[in-house]
């Protein structure tokens, strides 16, 4: 299947940059670029898309509220979105993630990392920059209101709450079924479930959820 993708960024030679590297892989398609919140909105419930890689600083409406109105909560049918910007800023990743983000990513990443970051996705996983910090993650959870009652866990099966716990830690599905020692399609039904059942809409929250009931932490490790 062919990943279609909307690129938005109010510099030309970023977007064009963009894609062309994406539209060089076989499973990837850019099938439109956007200058602005605005005119992605509107090019992106027209068009579609599996992923919209989106700036932050924009004119007529920056890249947040446009996350916000594409995959924020109430969206009926939400996009993914991956924020991509050159502030390492903390209330940027806060307010991405609180507008329905499924990853946040610097623009000086490597052109490997870009076209990996848009297949995760894709596949409906979620994920930050190696550089968003356990510190980062640990902060937005205290922030987050009202915490959720840990009570909530036992929902969960031992094996899916095990999956819960490495998806707080950072590790990604083959990272998690090399640990647990299962299959990539069983570890995917886990993380579903695990999503399910504690009404979480992806693994970036998934991720905060551990932190905010102390399944995860300083000490027990964190994403990086």
């Amino acid at each position: 299947m062919t990943i279609r993708v909307v690129v938005v960024d109010d510099q030309e030679l970023v977007r064009s940059g963009f894609s062309m590297i994406l539209d060089a892989q076989p499973d990837i398609e850019v099938v439109a670029e956007a200058a602005d919140g605005e005119e992605a909105v509107a090019i992106t419930r027209r068009t579609r898309p599996d992923v919209v890689l989106m700036d932050v600083r924009m004119p007529h409406m920056d890249g947040i509220e446009a996350t916000r109105r594409l995959a924020g909560p109430g969206v009926e049918d939400p996009v993914k979105v991956v924020i991509l910007t050159t502030f390492d800023l903390d209330e940027y990743v806060f307010d991405a993630l609180q507008a329905g983000a499924s990853g946040f990513l610097l623009k000086d990443l490597r052109r490997e990392d870009l076209i990996h970051a848009v297949r995760v996705v894709a596949a409906g996983d979620a994920l930050l920059a190696p550089s968003i910090t356990r510190r980062l993650i640990e902060s937005y959870a205290r922030r987050a209101t009202p915490a959720p009652n840990a009570a909530e866990l036992e929902r969960l099966t031992p094996r899916e709450r095990e999956v819960l716990e490495l998806i707080g830690r950072g590790a990604n599905n083959a990272e998690i079924g090399a640990t647990l020692v299962v299959s990539d399609a069983t570890v995917k039904t886990h993380v579903g479930r695990v999503l399910m059942k504690l009404g979480l809409r992806d693994r970036v929250h998934a991720v905060i959820y551990a932190y905010e009931v102390g399944l995860v932490g300083p000490t027990t490790g964190g994403p990086a």
